[in-house]
């Protein structure tokens, strides 16, 4: 406290007035204002009013102390006591001993509150919604062994650019597996935080066994022009989720970027797929043979892609005249040829005979590089077999089949 001299005016130091009350007494620290102002999840309870009542075995305070002049210490003290019977009024638990008495409240224990319900979009937190969320849609067609991704738009994304806006897309992944043979894109919307494309990707040669064990992930990234593209959030859908010919709906928030398995089990490692067609002709007495796709090639060159053509034969072939080849479709992981083939032979003879294809990545200057092939015929097994054996029984009718690529191929040359 600053001394002062008779006839001078007190004077308190800003020091002073924060640490201590001025009132007469013992010094003691002010109170945090929400002491005074307590907040309650739900409201004040029912049985709190502006000052809660004191308790009925109370001793009544004096009238003439009531109605008398006092002092600034016993009103600091009343407002004390009714924070804290405010307080023991809404959830104080019940002291030691059979009856109430002064150490004890007697309001009711508080109701137990109901959990807060998620709201209609699904948001369950603020984390949750800080990445943004994405709506889209999934539709496995189990006809023509394709699955489309209708990527319909996202909300709320995370600012990812010095001007607080992001230049969104969308990037597509099977799992496992991830590579450039099985990714698919979106276009790039600029300056937006609430992105709208409404694009449908599609992945084709999409087999019941792919929705049992495969994974489709979905990531939201920013695109950058001078450095590396941002990442945003993601979500992944186990395609077992999905029911056949029956478009699904997805509302989701987007998470932080997630680990990829490295451990994958190497003998589901794929080289791609085909969709072939065969049939035999009766009117040209002979076998036609269609190439009419590839899907999720292996990636052979430096670029992250391959320069794929197919080359088809007839075996056993004495006279080595059964070969036919594509043209090549230049750096893709996913060809549409659409080109066919007639073989000419005899009916009878096919049960004796096996179609070996065979897709390469060409190189100029160097061999060619394999990628994967596939055997037709009495020695294939699975689908292989039945496709081969379906065209035997029904003569003129084309039929598409997908096949599976694989990195070896008995009796095959593997050089071009």
């Amino acid at each position: 406290m600053t001394l002062r001299r008779r006839g001078e005016k007190a004077t308190i130091s800003i020091q002073e007035h924060m640490a201590i009350d001025v009132c007469p007494g013992p010094i003691r620290p002010i109170k945090q204002i929400s002491d005074y102002f307590p907040r309650f999840p739900r409201g004040l309870p029912p049985d709190a009013g502006p000052r809660a009542a004191a308790p009925p075995d109370a001793p009544a305070r004096p009238a003439a102390a009531s109605a008398g002049r006092r002092s600034p210490s016993d009103g600091a003290r009343d407002d004390d006591e009714d924070v804290d019977q405010l307080f023991g009024a809404y959830g104080a638990s019940p002291g030691p001993g059979p009856g109430p008495g002064p150490g004890r409240s007697t309001a009711r224990p508080p109701a137990k509150l109901p959990e807060d319900e998620p709201d209609a979009d699904g948001y369950e937190s603020d984390d949750c919604t800080a990445l943004g969320t994405l709506d889209f849609s999934l539709l496995y067609d189990q006809e023509n062994n394709a699955l489309h991704c209708t990527i319909s738009k996202a909300k709320g994304l995370k600012p990812m650019d010095h001007n607080g806006l992001a230049d969104p897309y969308v990037k597509l992944h099977l799992l496992p597996g991830a590579s450039k043979a099985n990714k698919l894109r979106t276009k790039t919307l600029r300056n937006t935080l609430n992105p709208t494309w409404n694009e449908t990707l599609t992945y084709y040669g999409i087999t019941d066994e792919d929705m049992i064990r495969k994974t489709l992930r979905i990531s939201v990234c920013d695109e950058d022009k001078f450095r590396h593209n941002e990442f945003i959030g993601e979500t992944r859908v186990p395609l077992k989720k999905l029911k056949p010919n029956h478009t699904k709906t997805f509302s989701i928030c987007l998470e932080k970027q997630l680990p990829v398995d490295k451990t994958e089990d190497k003998s589901l490692e794929e080289r791609g797929r085909i969709l072939i067609s065969l049939k035999y002709s009766s009117q040209k007495q002979g076998l036609l043979v269609g190439i009419v796709r590839c899907a999720h090639l292996a990636a052979m060159d430096a670029n992250g892609y391959s320069d794929p053509y197919v080359k088809t034969y007839l075996k056993p072939d004495v006279d080595k005249k059964s070969k036919h080849k594509t043209a090549v479709k230049k750096k893709t992981l996913n060809p549409e040829f659409n080109e066919e083939f007639c073989y000419e032979i005899k009916h009878g003879d096919l049960a004796k005979k096996t179609l070996e294809i065979t897709v390469w990545d060409y190189d100029i200057g160097k061999s060619n590089d394999f990628i994967g092939g596939v055997v037709l015929g009495i020695n294939a097994k699975g689908e292989r077999l039945k496709h081969w054996f379906d065209c035997l029984k029904n003569k003129d009718k084309r039929i598409e089949r997908w096949h599976t690529l694989t990195n070896e191929l008995p009796g095959a040359v593997l050089s071009d």
